[in-house]
């Protein structure tokens, strides 16, 4: 059989993997198949699928896009997307700066609870990608203020925790209609996180076409709620294991390995939307 993993980041946002990287690793996991979706990033696309091509490892063009929903940051996944739109990459470069002002404003809550933490510290961990919370969580392990990201999440960064900012200013549905331009399949990442599952129906009618259903932290309880949910409303499958590299080393690639056939079901709905 044939595996994928569709949830896999590089450094090109919080992940600390190059493309190239990810590919042999990838390849190491006995993957035929891949999708970079990394935060409110393309610019990994073309260079993970050319080195995919000499590796025998297909590529699906792919991003998480972050969006607030009554606030709540909930990420949609696009697949299959066109990674050269200019629209699509317009709309991610007004993303990118909202990601810069919340790292300073996350920065002053942490500084109004006592943990003092330089965005520039942040800003050199991210390098040249997509800045986000894991970047300012190793930013508070390098400090020591913390002895893990987990840590860093489950005290400060986390949902709801002291220095939590969402502030995206953009909705699923701007999102889910992002994506549909740029040719692509709108699916709801790690559904269990929001704990607000009557949102789906919303979100479906508003043009959603899938549900992250196989992730690390889903259950096997939850697995099967969302798969019946999926059933229902008649949405695509996909599955991945999140994986970000040595950021957080317990979501290895391959963890999820999602048969190939669901890579197919995304690929006819890519076609029959697009003619």
């Amino acid at each position: 059989m044939r595996f994928a993993d569709l949830h896999l980041h590089t450094s090109f946002s919080d992940g600390t993997f190059t493309p190239s990287e990810l590919i042999q690793e990838a390849a190491g996991a006995g993957l035929s198949a891949i999708s970079v979706v990394d935060h409110d990033n393309i610019d990994a696309i073309s260079p993970a699928i050319e080195a995919g091509a000499g590796n025998n490892i297909e590529v699906v063009p792919g991003i998480e896009i972050s969006a607030e929903f009554e606030g709540i940051e909930i990420h949609i996944l696009g697949y299959f997307i066109d990674h050269n739109d200019g629209r699509l990459r317009d709309k991610l470069e007004e993303l990118r700066k909202v990601r810069l002002e919340r790292v300073y404003k996350i920065s002053d809550k942490l500084k109004s609870i006592g943990i003092d933490l330089d965005p520039q510290k942040v800003f050199e961990i991210a390098e040249d990608g997509t800045v986000g919370r894991l970047h300012i969580a190793r930013a508070l392990v390098k400090q020591g203020a913390v002895s893990s990201t987990a840590e860093a999440f489950q005290k400060y960064v986390g949902d709801n925790c002291p220095a939590y900012v969402c502030g995206f200013r953009f909705s699923p549905f701007e999102a889910i209609k992002l994506i549909k331009q740029s040719k692509g399949i709108p699916v709801l990442a790690h559904p269990y996180v929001y704990r607000k599952d009557e949102l789906i129906p919303q979100f479906v009618d508003l043009g959603l076409m899938g549900l992250e259903i196989y992730y690390p932290e889903h259950t096997q309880s939850m697995i099967n709620f969302y798969l019946e949910m999926a059933k229902k409303y008649s949405l695509l499958i996909t599955g991945g294991s999140d994986c970000h590299g040595r950021a957080k080393p317990e979501a290895k690639i391959g963890m999820v390995k999602l048969p190939y056939e669901y890579v197919e079901k995304l690929k006819e709905a890519r076609n029959r939307i697009n003619g």
